[in-house]
C-alpha cells in the first residue's frame, strides 16, 4: 500500500472536461487490428516496462532497495496489459458479486501476445480452476503465498527480464557494479529521452492535459497512473515540478487514486477499464 504526501499547503484543483481524441482505446475494446498496430510500433513500451523505467535510478541502474511495492505493481501491470490486449476480463457482475474484487478473472483469448511475461501469466490464468480474482492473482504472481502447492505461479526475475527487454530496445544498458560483498548487474539509462517523454506524459496528464475526471483520462495513461501509485514511484516522477505545480498534480492524482473503484468502473462498459480499477482496489487494500 502506498501513500501520497504533500509539499506544504494543499491547493484546490481546476477541473477541465476534455477527452483526448488520440486515445487509441477510447472507443471500447481493442480489436486485433489495433493490437497489431500496438505491437508493431518501435519503442512502444509495455506498462510493466514503463513502471520499471520510472522506478530505476538513472545512473545507478537499479530500483530503490527500500521500495517493497514495485513487485506487486509490476504484476498488476501484467494483469492490466493482458486486459487491454483483449486476453482477459472480469466475469460479469451478479447480485452476489458486484464488487470488482469479488469477481473472477476469465480468459477471453489465449492467443500469444508476443511478450514472454504476458504469455506466462496468461498460461497460469487459463490453467487455473476455479478462477481467481485480481487481488489473488497479484499475490500469486508475486509469490506472496504460504501454500507450497501454489508457489509455481510466482513470476521470477521480473525486473531483470524487463530490464533486458529495455536494453534490447535501446533504452537501458548493462553494467556490473561492486557492492563490497557482491557484484550486481545494473541497467543504467542509455536513452534519457525515452524516460523524459514518459515522465512528461505522466505530468501532462495531471496538468496541461488534465481531463477533469478519472474516466476521461486516456486508458493507458490512467493505467500508468494507477501502477505508478501502486509501485510507489509516482511522487518521484512528479519531483521535478515546481512546488505549486507538484501540489496541483498530487491533488489531482489523489482525486483519481482515492476515488471509489467500483463506482468509477460503472462509468465505462470496457472490460479493460474495469481491470484497471480492480487493480487499484487490490493494491489499495
Amino acid at each position: 500500500m502506498t501513500t501520497l504526501t504533500h509539499r506544504g499547503k494543499r491547493l484546490e484543483t481546476t477541473v477541465v472536461d476534455r477527452r483526448d481524441p488520440d486515445d487509441e482505446d477510447a472507443q471500447g475494446e481493442a480489436n486485433p487490428e489495433e493490437e497489431n498496430d500496438y505491437d508493431s510500433k518501435a519503442l512502444r513500451l509495455t506498462l510493466m516496462e514503463e513502471v520499471l523505467l520510472l522506478g530505476l535510478k538513472d545512473k545507478e541502474g537499479y530500483t530503490s532497495f527500500w521500495n517493497d511495492s514495485i513487485s506487486s505493481g509490476l504484476r498488476g501491470g501484467v494483469i492490466i496489459e493482458l486486459a487491454i490486449r483483449g486476453r482477459i476480463y472480469l466475469e460479469p457482475p451478479t447480485m452476489r458479486k458486484r464488487r470488482l474484487l469479488d469477481r473472477k478473472v476469465l480468459v477471453r483469448s489465449d492467443a500469444s501476445t508476443g511478450d514472454v511475461l504476458l504469455d506466462e501469466a496468461l498460461k497460469h490464468i487459463k490453467a487455473t480452476q476455479p478462477p481467481e480474482g485480481v487481488a489473488s492473482w497479484i499475490q500469486l504472481l508475486t509469490g506472496e503465498t504460504w501454500n507450497p502447492m501454489r508457489m509455481h505461479f510466482q513470476m521470477r526475475n521480473v525486473r531483470e527480464r524487463l530490464a533486458k527487454s529495455l536494453v534490447e530496445k535501446g533504452v537501458l544498458t548493462t553494467e556490473k557494479q561492486n557492492f563490497l560483498l557482491f557484484d550486481m548487474t545494473t541497467h543504467p539509462l542509455s536513452n534519457s529521452g525515452q524516460k523524459e517523454q514518459l515522465v512528461q506524459r505522466l505530468q501532462d496528464s495531471l496538468l496541461e492535459r488534465w481531463a477533469g475526471e478519472a474516466h476521461r483520462l486516456r486508458r493507458r495513461t490512467l493505467a500508468l497512473l494507477v501502477l505508478a501509485h501502486a509501485s510507489d514511484v509516482l511522487e518521484g516522477s512528479l519531483g521535478s515540478l515546481s512546488d505549486e505545480r507538484y501540489e496541483m498534480a498530487m491533488t489531482r492524482s489523489r482525486a483519481v487514486l482515492e476515488a471509489d473503484p467500483d463506482a468509477q468502473a460503472c462509468k465505462s462498459s470496457a472490460a479493460a477499464d474495469e481491470m484497471i480499477w480492480a487493480v487499484l482496489a487490490a493494491t489499495n487494500v
